[in-house]
This record gives structure tokens, C-alpha cells and sequence, in this order.
């Protein structure tokens, strides 16, 4: 759904309600200093740090980045440190502080199950990333947008206290080099790691082989997937076969892109169908197809309890009932070079004359690749950057054509955009599935919004008690 739209109080909502509540793990560091930074208000994050339980990294994080009562509206987020391969020793107290106080909130209160979702593209927050989310209590891990065969093993790990290591994607390497990412649970503790709960592992695949790649080849145990078709929102896998647009500029999926459900089940493992699936009867069809269950997020996206800003949410509502609501999915927008899902509203970066207007800036550096250079050091170059920045980094210039800043533009969404000079906000950037369209549906009469009780009551409709 995109970073902090599925936030802790989303993920709570559909958890107390007897569903398995899934909060957004991209980003969290970043969405967790600038919300401090506006004053915390209800003073959640403060609370989750109070339990906390490696003495001084709160205090130390309250200290840099909490603002009471805010900062002003018109000055800028401080920003922490982008990823790199080597982070600070508080880069990295961030990083699992921020996960840890995400899934603490989304379970505090009740006894439902909580997953967290990161992309196997974005490596190099991963391994605090994780161990932040089980010293929470993590019920579920879902890993997608590549194959994570090492996430698996990670979990293991993690959950007896040992090191963890990460083989990070490094542009120009050789086939011989490792260039690997590690944390060690023990030196972060300060001599003595907690035995932790392993969450199950589920990943998100678009077909059989990956599916059965990862099932096969990971190196640890792969609890289940989730089976994601092309109409789901954010990013999807890239049509099998050689890239062909529509007239309007989209890949084109075929029959080839359907995941080989048989093969899927043959492996033994439950799964969850998504893309679509948000009405009853598609929810019993998966039942029928062998599925576990479905798998719904552009429906919870524009529920009161997301994290969108509400005059977004109000603007998607808005056109799904006029039957305007649209979305292009954009095979160059994402600078990790999957296609991306972006819904067409007035006054984002989906309106391509608005998108030209921005000055190109790369200030987050969630989707920077890594790159070898040629004397042996690791850069960082993102082809949503400006081009001269890129092409200086040794980036081609046909990879900068048509990128879009998906991090500053999903933080706009959720209310967290920079302010630039001369006040400039940065604009939003939303990212829905096709089910947008039907939103709308959800409304109960005289109603302009409509919850997450609403959504999961209209898919259990047929259910019975």
C-alpha cells in the first residue's frame, strides 16, 4: 500500500476485528523521526519507547528528533542518514526502534496476529529492519518485489540471538565478490540478545516458479505465499516474456502471467490470491481454488484508519462514485524498474505536467542502488536523482527517463512531505490497485467515508456469524 498508508493504527483495526492486520515496513525510520518531529501528538511513539528494551537508544532518539507541540509548518524535517551499506551505530538504533515501536502499536491492546511487510529491493535497512519487528512480537513476515531466499535463515537466526548476514545487490560487482550486510543481535543488546519468537515467513510471488523457487531454495523454512496478480496496487512483477506497452503506454499481462495455482498447491504450503479479491465472491472463489485466504490493501487504503492524507482519501472516494477513478500502471515511474501502480488525482505527480515541475532531488535514498566503483568502494546512484548526478555516477541516461521520487511522494501521501525552499510542499505521489475503481461500494448510506469494519463486514457478508 505503499510506506505508512498500512500504518499500526490500520493494521490494528483489522486485527482486533479477527484478521491477520499488516503494517508497512518501508521507511519506518524515516516516518518515525518526522512524526516526532511534528510533536508526536497522542504521544504514541513516546509510550512504545517506554518499552523499549535496550537502555539509551529512546532517550537518545527523543533527544535528536522530538519537537514539542512540532515544528513549525513552514520549516523543513530534519533528516536522518541515508541507507548505506555501513549505517551508524544511530542509523541503526533507528532503524530497529522505529519497527520495534510500528508492530508494538499495532498489537498493544489486543491479542490478534500482525505481520509486517518489507521489499526484498530495499536490502539494506532489512536487518535491523527485522529484528526491531520481532523484539515487538511480530506474528508474520511478508517479503516480496524480488526473491528473498535468505530471509528465511535470517528469521532463524534472529530468533536465537546469533548474527545475521545479508548478501546486498551490487551493481558492477564481480560474480566472485560478497559484498554483505550484517547485524549482530548480541553487540546491539550490549552483550546478551533476547530469544525471540520467529515469525512465520510468507513471501509474495506472482507465479509458480517463484513460488517454488523460494520454496526449494531458501534457507530456512517458508511458511506459505501470498500470490499477487498484475492488478494489485504498488509494485508488480514485470510481464513474463519481453516487455510490450498497451496504446496508452502500459505493460501488457496475458495468460502467461497467471499464476499456475496447481503447481502452487502441489507444494503443501497455505497461500492468499491478491489483485482484485476484495468481494465476497472472489474471496470464495480463492476458498474454492485451494487458498487460504485473500490478501486486500487498495480497500483498506482509503478507510478512515490509513494512514493517507484525508483530503487524498476523500478525492479517490469522490471519483470512484463519479466512475472516474483511474489507475496507469507506469512500466518507468519506479526507480527499482518494476512497474507501478499510480492512481490519476488532480494536483500529484500522476499528472504528468505537475510531475515536470518538480526539481529532481534525491534526499532518502530508500531505492538508491549500490554500485561498485572502480576503485573497489560501494556509491549510491537512484535514476530518480537528477540526471547529471546520475550520469556522473556512471548511470545510463535512458533509466533516468520517466522516473519518479517514490519516496518523497509516498511520504507526501501520508502527510509527511518536505518542505523545499520558498515553502514549496512536496506533492503526493498514491499508488492503488485497480479495485480503486470500486471503492465507492464500501459507503454505507449518507456516508462520504467508510471504515475498516465496513470493508471486512462486506467481504464476510455471506460468511454467517
Amino acid at each position: 500500500m505503499g510506506a505508512g498508508v498500512s500504518d499500526w493504527r490500520l493494521a490494528r483495526a483489522v486485527s482486533e476485528l479477527g484478521q491477520l492486520g499488516v503494517v508497512s515496513g518501508t521507511a519506518l525510520g524515516l516516518i518515525f523521526v518526522r512524526n516526532l518531529q511534528l510533536g508526536d501528538p497522542g504521544g504514541d511513539l513516546r509510550r512504545a519507547l517506554k518499552h523499549f528494551p535496550i537502555p539509551g537508544v529512546a532517550a537518545r532518539l527523543i533527544a535528536e528528533y522530538f519537537i514539542p507541540g512540532g515544528k513549525p509548518p513552514h520549516e523543513p524535517f530534519k533528516l536522518p542518514s541515508m541507507p548505506t551499506f555501513r549505517p551508524s551505530a544511530s542509523s541503526v538504533e533507528l532503524m530497529v526502534a522505529a519497527n520495534f515501536s510500528e508492530v508494538f502499536l499495532a498489537r498493544e491492546g489486543h491479542s490478534g496476529q500482525i505481520g509486517i511487510n518489507f521489499l526484498e529491493k530495499i536490502q539494506l535497512p532489512t536487518l535491523p529492519s527485522l529484528f526491531g519487528a520481532m523484539l515487538a512480537g511480530v506474528d508474520y513476515v511478508l517479503m516480496g518485489a524480488g526473491i528473498p531466499r535468505a530471509i528465511p535463515g535470517v528469521l532463524d537466526r534472529l530468533a536465537e540471538g546469533q548474527p545475521v548476514d545479508l548478501k546486498i545487490d551490487v551493481e558492477g560487482a564481480d560474480t566472485e565478490g560478497k559484498f554483505l550486510s550484517t547485524f549482530d543481535p548480541v553487540a546491539f543488546c550490549g552483550g546478551k540478545a533476547p530469544r525471540l519468537k520467529r515469525p512465520q515467513f510468507l513471501g509474495i510471488v506472482a507465479s509458480a516458479t517463484l513460488a517454488i523457487a523460494l520454496a526449494r531454495k531458501a534457507n530456512g523454512t517458508v511458511d506459505g505465499f501470498v500470490v499477487e496478480g498484475p492488478t494489485a496496487g504498488g509494485h508488480n512483477a514485470p510481464p513474463r516474456g519481453g516487455l510490450q506497452l498497451s496504446a496508452g503506454g502500459e505493460p501488457v499481462y496475458t495468460a502467461r502471467d497467471l499464476p499456475d495455482l496447481e503447481k502452487i498447491r502441489a507444494l503443501g504450503l497455505p497461500f492468499w490470491l491478491a489483485g482484485s479479491y476484495a468481494e465476497p465472491k472472489k474471496l470464495a472463489e480463492a476458498i474454492r481454488l485451494g487458498a487460504a485466504g485473500i490478501q486486500v490493501g487498495t480497500a483498506f487504503a482509503f478507510c478512515d484508519e490509513s494512514g493517507i492524507r484525508p483530503d487524498l482519501k476523500r478525492q479517490a472516494i469522490q471519483s470512484s462514485c463519479d466512475g472516474k477513478a483511474r489507475v496507469f500502471t507506469d512500466p518507468l515511474a519506479s526507480p527499482t524498474g518494476f512497474p507501478f501502480k499510480i492512481l490519476n488525482l488532480a494536483g500529484t505527480l500522476s499528472d504528468s505536467e505537475v510531475y515536470r515541475q518538480r526539481v529532481r532531488i534525491c534526499d532518502l535514498g530508500y531505492l538508491r542502488q549500490v554500485y561498485r566503483e572502480t576503485d573497489g568502494t560501494l556509491g549510491y546512484r537512484c535514476p530518480a536523482e537528477p540526471v547529471d548526478n546520475f550520469l556522473r555516477k556512471g548511470g545510463m541516461f535512458p533509466k533516468t527517463q520517466g522516473r519518479k521520487c517514490v519516496c518523497n511522494g509516498l511520504m507526501a501521501t501520508i502527510g509527511l512531505g518536505q518542505v523545499r525552499p520558498e515553502h514549496r510542499q512536496e506533492l503526493a505521489l498514491v499508488t492503488a490497485g485497480d479495485d480503486v475503481a470500486q471503492i465507492s461500494r464500501f459507503l454505507k448510506p449518507g456516508r462520504q467515508s467508510y471504515s475498516v469494519s465496513d470493508v471486512i463486514g462486506y467481504l464476510l457478508k455471506d460468511e454467517g456469524p
